[in-house]
């Protein structure tokens, strides 16, 4: 299996391990190839930046390459298909995820139910 994770998950696996969903820990350890979006890294620095969260994103950026995990890049295509999507979640950083998995056939692994309702690719935990 090929997983994209969600902001909140890559969150969680580097600054609040005890948030970890059990799913998403036995999904990454079974997973063949695991990526996180350059989205989640923009959105984690946004975050910190008007203080939502606590995190340092060089630093995230370095341990996440450190651990293995394979960088997805925002295409133009993936871009493009978030014109295409219907409105089912008002979160930008969300979306774009959405269409990454759907453009690079990734399973998305998310805590947000919403999300589900986009794709099959789309896994809650």
């Amino acid at each position: 299996m090929r997983l994209l994770l969600d902001t909140q998950i890559v969150y969680w696996l580097f600054y609040e391990q005890r948030n970890v969903p059990s799913g998403a820990r036995v999904l990454i350890e079974e997973a063949d190839e695991f990526f996180v979006s350059a989205v989640s890294i923009w959105e984690i620095a946004i975050k910190v930046r008007i203080g939502k969260m606590k995190a340092d994103p060089r630093r995230l950026v370095e341990r996440l390459d450190t651990a293995g995990f394979d960088e997805l890049p925002v295409l133009s295509r993936h871009a493009m298909l978030v014109a295409e999507m219907p409105l089912y979640h008002s979160d930008p950083f969300d979306r774009l995820l959405v269409a990454q998995a759907e453009s690079e056939q990734l399973n998305l692994i998310t805590a947000d139910a919403l999300l589900k309702q986009y794709s099959e690719l789309v896994i809650q935990v």
